[in-house]
């Protein structure tokens, strides 16, 4: 554990289990954010504890894993596995849940009617975070066998990513509610995040770096339109 390989693979594995971790947090921070403000943070450690509980599990049961991969049938010759099934209904759910709370947040409500969304939805929040941190916790787990061979140190590098997260959750968290333009700008990555579990499901793979990229240059174009709002504000 304390060799200098072991010690390379856990730093390079955590960095990774953070990047890959992105588009989880921003899943369960939107989600959250539609709950009542005094059980949010809650719901988000909840989220993340549940995180790094579903890639602890999934790292034991690596066989069962590796074995997702393996053709169960063909459709007009692309060989469909479990996990590509896994994905399709990942990167479906993740499309039509953005769509949803997009819908959502454009089409005016009666206050009366979000706050009782909103007090009936902890166990749905945390039910739909529990089934997508499955979703997203495949590839990371693929991706940590490939790179590590000794389990004590994959498990260590997720929980160093998952303590890194919850650091910054609740930060995350309250920069995307102050902000009405951010949230959309986190649900339209759910739907890019989304095309990309159903493209990888039909065995089109798409560079997590494109969408990534895409996602932080359209923040940073908003980060300078607050500014430049601000600025003309005063």
């Amino acid at each position: 554990m304390f060799e200098a390989q072991s010690i390379i693979a856990f730093l390079t594995l955590a960095s990774l289990e953070i990047v890959l971790g992105i588009d989880n947090i921003v899943f369960i921070v939107i989600i959250t954010n539609n709950l009542p403000e005094a059980v949010q943070p809650r719901a988000r450690r909840i989220g993340l504890a549940l995180a790094m509980l579903t890639r602890i599990a999934l790292l034991f049961a690596i066989t069962w894993v590796m074995g997702l991969t393996a053709t169960l049938f063909s459709v007009m010759e692309h060989a469909v596995s479990g996990r590509d099934l896994i994905l399709l209904g990942g990167g479906l759910f993740l499309i039509a849940k953005a769509t949803f709370e997009i819908h959502e947040k454009l089409e005016h409500k009666p206050e009366e009617d979000i706050r009782l969304r909103k007090s009936l939805g902890f166990i749905s929040a945390v039910t739909q975070i529990a089934f997508l941190d499955i979703i997203f916790s495949l590839d990371s787990v693929i991706t940590a066998v490939g790179m590590a061979n000794n389990i004590s140190v994959m498990i260590a590098a997720v929980i160093a990513a998952v303590a890194v997260m919850l650091l910054f959750a609740d930060a995350v968290s309250g920069f995307v509610k102050r902000q009405p333009t951010i949230q959309i700008l986190a649900l339209s990555f759910l739907i890019l995040i989304g095309v990309f579990l159903v493209a990888e499901s039909l065995g089109k793979h798409i560079d997590r770096g494109y969408i990534y990229f895409a996602m932080s240059f359209s923040l940073l174009v908003e980060v300078l339109n607050l500014r430049m709002r601000r600025v003309s504000a005063k």
